[in-house]
């Protein structure tokens, strides 16, 4: 199940709090998309010490999406869209 989450207009730390925030509630099959105006890569080392995998894409004007999930939550993983 996707969870959404738009972060674009906030100003720093408050978008990787709540990312970090949205992340505890990720039950199995669940991921969280993130719209976010700058690509977080302060996240990322963070997030791979956590267990989590993610894939970021260029999200047209307004910014990236971000897809994160539990790294072997393979049943999230193959509904996050091509």
């Amino acid at each position: 199940m996707e969870h959404k989450l738009n972060v674009s207009g906030l100003e720093p730390p408050e978008p990787m709090e709540r990312i970090l925030l949205a992340i505890e509630g990720l039950n199995t099959g669940d991921y969280l998309y993130v719209i976010h105006r700058r690509e977080p890569r302060m996240i990322y080392p963070m997030l791979e010490n956590m267990g989590i995998a993610w894939i970021t894409r260029p999200g047209g004007p307004e910014g990236y999406e971000i897809f994160i999930w539990r790294k072997d939550d393979d049943i999230a993983k193959a509904t996050i869209p091509a």
